[in-house]
């Protein structure tokens, strides 16, 4: 049996929320470990804040359970669940200075001597200098760190941040994805992080939730998601895929061959999704900085075994790092590639023949049933 007053797993089962006719949230099961950083991930609207509510209390589900541990916390007021909240409008009070803002929980629950505890948290989060100082004194990744002391002083079983960064410049927000992750680190309790940014998940989090129209898309490790994607939403949300149409040729051994363009191509079995392996029409899928640019006269160097295809350059970027590559072809228009700028061969202009060539390792199969552009809207565009 779970020790219940140290923690314990999250524990979501069949949990679901409609409004009237509208799904929020489709059942689903989930289990965030005890003491991981765990995000839920997804754009606008596709039910990771109201997942997030319904850990904290804040919405009561339509179906299923929240566990927390062995404890049926489902019907309990949020005030009652060992579970605090910090949101992007950090609510912290004007009048009050640091200190008071951290030690406002405690003192409200009647709690006498908070001065060393107080103390510890301003340390945790490295304000120990601003502890007289008010929230309009502070910077915005400042307010946020004491919005998480604030929190963390009631030694809540779960920490639960709704989009805490959003307010923040890009510089700070990066500053503060490093910060976060060392708090967690430190006081090693489970927090649970809603955002729409794939870079902040991928940063913050050891496991990623990929919601998509309140469902969970895919759950894994950032970087197990992105190297092996299941869906094309999933492919198309975290980062750049190129998805080719093709045709599966052979599919027994522990390759899947298929055509697409006029080439042969290779494509790990283990990296294909169930579909793949029954063959017909599917989508191959490669992230862009996987390819290697060959201008179409020195073709003949580059090693056999890659996977290739030809094209025509249409576009390129240079942006400091790397150069950016559109490239269409046979295989497909708007093929993206991104090269380091190591050693830049000056050929590589807009109407270049190429050849587009990666390890086949490199490749990862789809069901050709899914929209091919899932997932790639921006989060605007969401709505």
């Amino acid at each position: 049996m779970t020790d219940t007053t140290t923690g314990g797993d999250v524990r979501l089962t069949g949990i679901g929320k409609t409004y009237g006719s509208f799904t929020a949230v489709h059942p689903l099961d989930l289990t965030i470990p005890q003491g991981s950083f765990f995000a839920l991930l997804g754009a606008s609207g596709c039910g990771k804040t109201t997942t997030l509510r319904m850990i904290a209390g804040l919405e009561e589900p339509s179906t299923g359970t929240v566990f927390l541990g062995d404890r049926d916390v489902t019907d309990l007021p949020p005030y009652k669940r060992p579970v605090n909240t910090v949101f992007q409008s950090y609510a912290l009070f004007p009048h009050m200075d640091i200190s008071e803002n951290i030690a406002f929980g405690l003192r409200r629950r009647g709690v006498k001597s908070v001065r060393k505890q107080v103390d510890d948290m301003l340390e945790l989060v490295q304000l120990g200098d601003k502890a007289r100082h008010k929230p309009h004194q502070l910077s915005g990744g400042q307010q946020q760190r004491v919005a998480v002391a604030r929190a963390l002083i009631n030694h809540p079983q779960v920490l639960l941040l709704d989009e805490p960064l959003g307010a923040l410049d890009l510089k700070l927000r990066r500053q503060m994805q490093l910060e976060l992750k060392r708090i967690q680190t430190e006081v090693g309790i489970t927090f649970v992080h809603v955002t729409h940014d794939q870079e902040e998940a991928m940063t913050m989090a050891d496991q990623v939730a990929v919601m998509n129209g309140g469902r969970v898309e895919q759950l894994g490790a950032p970087a197990d998601l992105y190297e092996n994607p299941r869906t094309t939403f999933v492919a198309n949300f975290l980062g750049t895929s190129n998805l080719i149409e093709a045709e599966v040729l052979e599919s027994g051994g522990a390759d899947v061959l298929v055509t697409a363009g006029g080439g042969r191509l290779r494509v790990p079995g283990d990296r294909c999704t169930s579909a793949v392996r029954q063959g017909g029409k599917v989508l191959m899928g490669v992230r862009p900085e996987k390819i290697s640019l060959t201008h179409a006269d020195d073709a003949d160097a580059i090693a056999d075994g890659r996977n290739r295809v030809t094209g025509r350059i249409a576009d390129s970027s240079f942006i400091g790092v790397s150069t950016q590559y559109v490239v269409d072809g046979p295989a497909g228009t708007g093929l993206q590639v991104y090269e380091q700028n190591i050693e830049r061969d000056t050929r590589l202009v807009p109407g270049a023949e190429v050849v587009l060539h990666w390890n086949p390792a490199h490749t990862f199969g789809l069901d050709a049933s899914q929209a091919i552009d899932a997932g790639v809207e921006t989060v605007e565009d969401a709505g």
